[in-house]
């Protein structure tokens, strides 16, 4: 969509990163830290009486597990943005 904007099409074999430095738009990876670190500092503040502080402490039983690699749990994700961006869960 980006290059729709600036004029270009695929086969102008222009980077990813040049037209969002042209357009001046941050990158999908950045946006998706930023609201997903804006969730957890949302949930945190919440009281631990709050639907949403109690499904954090809920244990699932262990049951027959798939295929493949396990999908990243949320905890992961937030830990991971947390050591990118160089805060600590207070700090959210």
């Amino acid at each position: 969509m980006i290059r729709c904007i600036c004029g270009y099409m695929r086969l102008d074999k222009i980077r990813n990163e040049v037209i969002r430095d042209i357009v001046k738009v941050a990158p999908i990876e950045d946006k998706m830290r930023e609201s997903r670190l804006r969730w957890f500092g949302h949930v945190k503040r919440r009281s631990m009486d709050a639907p949403v502080r109690r499904c954090e402490t809920i244990n699932i039983p262990d049951g027959n597990r798939g295929r493949g690699r396990p999908k990243k749990s949320l905890d992961e994700l937030i830990r991971g943005d947390l050591k990118v961006v160089g805060l600590t869960e207070d700090m959210a």
